[in-house]
């Protein structure tokens, strides 16, 4: 902890990007090559590389712009939630029939109910009601009760029908469909008409104009009163008559409040009243350029001097999504808020600036919305498979989803390099600008992945004009995760050879070599050891005679007492090893020393610090050697962030991108690629096919990523692989089957021989059934021969579990 607040200013300035690990000796790397001064930001616009698609005007408006929540995989910087299709929003004719219907039969009914005509009409009323109340033998009333009783009955029956009819018909979705799904106040306003319009049929004579007869609500209600009370008495009082009157007028509303959602929106008017006492026209709120969350927290002057960046041109979107990720920090932790303040008074835009002191890439190629962290790869296909809420938008990628890794096959030619990884290479450099991503990218030299200057590390394996070298421990002093890690990377791809023998081989000559020289050894002197070369291995355990070697010296002893043995991994790991032990390697794999000027870079700097690193693998002529290293690499990854800080404790994201994976993924990679997700790191991969890839881990593969990608021209066996993953689903289908009509009537078959005569075929009719069937999302078959050239079937799954279906994407849009 800083005690002072001048070193808690240097610590908020910093933000854990320049701060030296105590327990790692490795300082970070500097860039591979000088970055270009950073030239003040000119007025008005960004800059705009010429390759880079263009941007906003300026990057107040690229503030400003809404990024409202999506779903995975939407480009969300000015995303608009599709309205549904006309057609959709359009009741079908089934409904219309069925809100016809059930009205023309109630009409008919009611009809014949007023005319007396419907069979054993009065048979229920006689039953339930006095005979002294009738005339002998008829329905005629005798009595007032009698009168009144016909009332009554006359109301039930309406009030049955109403009820049949409303059950029995399509009304609640024709309610549903022009009232209840619309917002406020017109939900209410509509309910309202549809009220006062009942209100007429109900009380004709208070509205003037209306001609019409009252429908049976109102005098059966008065009817039972008086047969309830024993005559018309009670209707002396004002107040009964007034009651009754009031009574039937909330239960005709009633049904009406409900549907137009009357009480809530009640309810929210008067709290908005009872808030209203301040100005009718409230203040309209900061736009984001103006830094509003600033201002809500006090630090008034900070968000006036970036409001002032901004709207000067001094600030590009890097330094704005570094900024705020820096606030974002800093306001989870109270005692930092002053340090903040202080660092953007001083430092403005380039407050926390990247250790390398890079503002900006080189160069674009893609569209990058660096406050979301996304980068737009295409643009989802608008076809009957695509949800709505995709249909049209852009597609994107970002660290939510490339948390589950992401595994794209496709043949060489697709696309895979230019629009996939070259794109996600340069959001995760920019994201590394912005302190919340370390990125480690591997391809084969001369890759267009961008520029040198575009990363802080560059390792070119075997070029002598490299800067770095690749630690093939990773600085770790755990002679156990050397060789699990370095095992794994040499004969992990080998069924011949148990891993857990190689790396048990690995770790009794790496221990007992470590607890001598203070160091692991050089690649050479470990080939050495393990091929078993007796003065080697006499000169090691010599040197281990100490009783404090007695450890090592049994470890040791058991290697030389299995070399040679049929189940000896020692010569597998020997084999391998050669390959990296050429010439051309020489100054390579820590086989320099300190005065070749080639400086080591251990992974293990990426769990720790937001670095850009890319790794050039060997060119023409080391195909194995590459993939060796390519495989070490992957290990190297897994066991470091593994062996890092907790994905809570860590603040920025982990990725290893392999642009060509063949023969790299393994047993344990496999698994430990499953882990990543919980670690906030990911992996992405590149195959040409997933036959590059040992059978055996083609389903462990597709399930241990959550993001699957499958380019046009790939094989119907890669996409039996595809189909196999993304599962089946259940759609509605439609058989319609034609059936010949065989008349019986001699008319009949005459008109259909002068039919046939005519039209030359024989008259059928239409049978049509509709089923579910359970069908793969996407077929082998379909991948193979229907993905357009430049499209792209990609699945996406987020860190929170969110998931986007396979959905057709257009690479080129």
């Amino acid at each position: 902890m800083h005690g002072a607040a001048g070193q808690g200013a240097r610590a908020m300035d910093s933000d854990g990007t320049q701060d030296a690990r105590g327990t790692h000796a490795t300082p970070v790397p500097r860039p591979a090559a000088p970055p270009p001064p950073v030239p003040p930001m000119p007025r008005g616009a960004p800059p705009v590389p010429e390759q880079a698609p263009a941007r906003p005007a300026t990057v107040a408006d690229w503030l400003d712009e809404p990024r409202p929540a999506a779903a995975p995989g939407i480009w969300r910087y000015g995303y608009r939630v599709p309205r549904p299709a006309k057609g959709a929003q359009r009741l079908s004719p089934v409904t219309i029939v069925g809100l016809a219907v059930p009205l023309v039969v109630a009409l008919i009914v009611w009809s014949l109910w007023r005319h007396g005509s419907v069979p054993y009409q009065w048979i229920v009323l006689k039953l339930f009601t006095p005979d002294d109340w009738w005339w002998g033998g008829t329905t005629a009333p005798k009595t007032w009760q009698g009168q009144e009783a016909i009332e009554v009955y006359t109301g039930v029956f309406f009030a049955v029908l109403v009820y049949a009819m409303g059950r029995l018909g399509s009304w609640s979705d024709v309610v549903r469909h022009y009232v209840t799904r619309r917002p406020q106040p017109a939900r209410a306003l509509l309910a309202a008409l549809g009220a006062l319009l009942t209100l007429t049929f109900v009380f004709p004579r208070a509205f003037p104009g209306v001609g019409w007869d009252a429908l049976p609500v109102v005098a059966p209600l008065f009817s039972v009163t008086a047969l309830l009370t024993g005559g018309y008495e009670v209707f002396q009082s004002q107040l009964v008559t007034d009651g009754l009157y009031a009574l039937i007028t909330l239960l005709v509303l009633w049904p009406f409040a409900r549907i137009g959602d009357w009480w809530p929106f009640a309810r929210e008017r008067l709290a908005a009243r009872g808030r209203g006492r301040a100005p009718e026209t409230p203040a309209a709120p900061r736009p984001p350029a103006q830094w509003p969350e600033l201002h809500d927290a006090g630090q008034h002057q900070a968000a006036d001097l970036l409001s002032g960046e901004v709207l000067s041109g001094r600030m590009n979107d890097v330094d704005c999504a570094r900024v705020r990720h820096a606030w974002n920090a800093a306001k989870r932790d109270g005692a930092r808020l002053a340090a903040f303040s202080d660092t953007v008074l001083r430092r403005g835009a380039a407050a926390w600036v990247h250790p390398s002191g890079a503002r900006d890439l080189p160069a674009r190629t893609a569209r990058h919305d660096v406050l979301e962290g996304q980068v737009r790869i295409g643009r989802w296909s608008a076809g009957d498979r695509t949800p709505l809420v995709y249909r049209g938008a852009g597609a994107a990628l970002d660290a939510e989803t490339l948390g589950t890794s992401l595994l794209a096959v496709g043949p060489s030619g697709s696309g895979k390099t230019r629009q996939l990884v070259r794109p996600l290479v340069e959001s995760l450099t920019l994201r590394a600008l912005t302190g919340r991503c370390a990125v480690v990218v591997v391809a084969a030299a001369g890759t267009p992945l961008g520029p040198d200057s575009a990363f802080d590390v560059v390792v070119k394996i075997g070029d002598p004009s490299s800067v770095h070298d690749l630690d093939p421990y990773a600085d770790s002093d755990d002679p156990d995760e050397v060789a699990s890690f370095l095992a794994e990377g040499l004969v992990g791809d080998l069924d011949t050879v148990d891993g857990r023998r190689a790396a048990t081989a690995l770790a009794q000559l790496l221990g007992p070599y470590r607890a001598v020289h203070g160091r692991f050894p050089a690649l050479p002197v470990l080939r050495e050891l393990l091929e078993g070369e007796p003065a080697a291995l006499s000169s090691l355990r010599e040197a281990l005679a100490g009783d404090e070697h007695a450890v090592m010296r049994r470890e040791l002893d058991a290697r030389i007492r299995q070399a040679g043995s049929a189940a000896d991994a020692g010569p597998a790991l020997a084999d391998r090893l050669a390959l990296l032990d050429r010439p051309v390697f020489a100054a390579f794999f820590g086989g320099g020393g300190t005065d070749s000027g080639i400086r080591p870079f251990s992974l293990r700097s990426v769990v720790h610090h937001p670095l850009r690193v890319r790794v050039d693998l060997p060119e023409r002529g080391h195909e194995e050697a590459s993939r060796l290293i390519a495989r070490l690499v992957l290990a190297q990854f897994t066991a470091v962030v593994r062996g890092g800080e907790r994905a809570g404790e860590r603040a920025h994201f982990v990725c290893l991108v392999l642009d060509d994976a063949t023969g790299t993924p393994t047993t344990e990679s496999v698994r430990g690629m499953q882990r990543l997700r919980s670690q906030n790191a990911g992996v992405v991969l590149a195959l040409r096919t997933i036959g590059d890839v040992p059978e055996a881990l083609h389903g462990p593969l597709y399930g241990a990523v959550g993001c699957r990608m499958a380019f046009s021209g790939v094989t119907t066996w890669d996409g039996s692989r595809f189909a196999h993953a993304w599962g089946t689903e259940w759609v509605e289908t439609r058989d319609v089957a034609q059936h010949t009509v065989f008349a019986d009537q001699p008319m009949t078959r005459a008109i259909h021989a002068l039919r046939k005569l005519v039209t030359g075929k024989a008259v059928t009719t239409d049978a049509v059934t509709v089923r579910q069937v359970e069908r793969e999302r996407w077929s082998a078959s379909e991948l193979a021969h229907e993905v357009p050239p430049g499209h792209a079937v990609l699945s996406l799954t987020s860190v929170a579990g969110e998931h986007a279906p396979p959905l057709l994407v257009d690479l080129r849009g």
